[in-house]
């Protein structure tokens, strides 16, 4: 098995702090949260007008909780395990879709606002002429690997606006068709997200009528990837599945730049407090956030600085430096970060595909090596054993958290899914 990349190593966060000790309060508040949530809801008549598939939601962006009951990983392993289908989110197809449709929401908001745009009070009357005019004048801009690409290319331009997303190198082609198809204006780069961040930055600070999504720094984009909280706990509500001292909820999220696994992280400790134990998951050759929390005294540290070479199929985990933002903010809360060899994203891929009828993207089939992380490393052991956890882990329930997927072209899909199997007969005979 040497010339296979099957690693899942657990870097744990030593600055995790209970609840108890009372989270310094940094940049985000609950009453943030909150607002991001009421302003999803708000627009939902509208998101169910402009994208026929959000009609029967009545315009709510949710995913499905799954569960996993043949997944051969977790067979032997103590507690039930679900999926998250974030894969499936309708309009954009990923975990960007709550966060980075909410900016795009929030923008409008303050410009209806200034203009006046909805006089009867609802959002719909965004859809008269004149309310569309204003909106056309506005330019709205995004640096991306795909996926937020994706979210806030769509919503902006189904409103009318122009929009403009600058991707990075390692962005795939179905993703910028997909935009261009939707009417978004796509600018490629041949250097890596941060370079392409930072082009579609410097350009949409220059002017005025130009709003620039910062993955890196946005707190609207954090609070509405943070809304996941408060929906998750309705549905383990809903599926009767207790969380508290003895019935810990343990969740794990692939992890590129940090912003919707940080905000994801954070709705949920504000809901579950101690009893949840968020975990990142990073591929090997880009783990940013891993590589962040073992040189907390170096804020903005590049993998490539340690040898990394940004080398993925996980399109969307492919970022260099971790946003400090989400670094800030999960200090206190995360428990740690899962780093897997890159042949795990494609060996999981196919197996959740064969076992469980699931088809995901590589950066979402990270998340499945998560609980092995528990299971199968010193440090998970020692992390259950430091919380004392280790009696109640039949009582666990275990949330992989599938990020991306369901748009993906299926030509690219089977020849994922045809390397990965390929990957799993190797491992097999090792």
């Amino acid at each position: 098995m040497s010339d296979l990349r099957m690693s899942i190593n657990l870097v744990l966060n030593n600055e995790l702090q209970s609840l108890s000790a009372h989270y310094p309060t940094n940049n985000i508040t609950g009453t943030m949260v909150q607002n991001a949530a009421e302003r999803l809801e708000r627009f939902a008549p509208l998101l169910a007008y402009l994208f026929p598939e959000l009609e029967k939601s009545q315009g709510i962006i949710e995913s499905e909780l799954l569960p996993l009951t043949h997944y051969s990983a977790y067979a032997s392993k103590g507690g039930r395990f679900w999926l998250k289908g974030d894969y499936a989110l309708a309009v954009a197809g990923s975990v960007k879709a709550r966060g980075g449709i909410h900016e795009v929401l929030e923008i409008v908001d303050e410009l209806s606002e200034k203009y006046c745009l909805m006089p009867n009070n609802s959002v719909i009357d965004l859809l008269s002429e004149r309310a569309l005019e204003v909106l056309a004048k506005y330019q709205v801009t995004v640096g991306s690997t795909g996926n937020l690409g994706m979210s806030v290319g769509i919503m902006a331009a189904a409103l009318g606006m122009q929009a403009t997303v600058h991707m990075s190198t390692e962005a795939k082609e179905w993703k910028k068709q997909r935009l261009r198809e939707r009417g978004a204006q796509v600018i490629e780069h041949a250097g890596d997200y941060s370079q392409a961040v930072e082009v579609g930055r410097t350009e949409a600070l220059a002017d005025a009528f130009n709003h620039f999504v910062d993955d890196e720094h946005s707190i609207s984009l954090f609070c509405g990837y943070a809304v996941a909280g408060r929906r998750l706990k309705a549905q383990l509500e809903q599926l009767q599945l207790t969380v508290d001292a003895a019935h810990p909820l343990f969740v794990y999220i692939p992890c590129g730049v940090g912003g919707a696994p940080g905000g994801i992280a954070y709705g949920l400790k504000e809901e579950f407090g101690d009893h949840v134990h968020v975990f990142f998951v990073e591929p090997e050759d880009s783990s940013c956030f891993a590589v962040q929390l073992q040189h907390l005294d170096q804020p903005g540290i590049s993998i490539y600085d340690v040898g990394q070479q940004n080398q993925t199929e996980a399109d969307g985990l492919a970022v260099p430096v971790a946003s400090q933002l989400a670094v800030k903010e999960m200090r206190p809360r995360l428990s740690g970060v899962v780093v897997i060899g890159e042949d795990n994203l494609l060996r999981n891929l196919y197996l959740l595909k064969v076992q469980e009828g699931i088809q995901i993207e590589p950066s979402a089939a990270a998340s499945l090596s998560g609980p092995q992380a528990i299971f199968d490393t010193a440090e998970g052991q020692q992390y259950l054993q430091q919380h004392g956890l280790q009696e109640y882990m039949h009582q666990a329930n275990h949330i992989v958290w599938a990020t991306g997927g369901s748009l993906m072209p299926d030509s690219e899909y089977q020849a994922f899914w045809k390397r990965g199997m390929a990957l799993d007969k190797a491992y097999n005979k090792a």
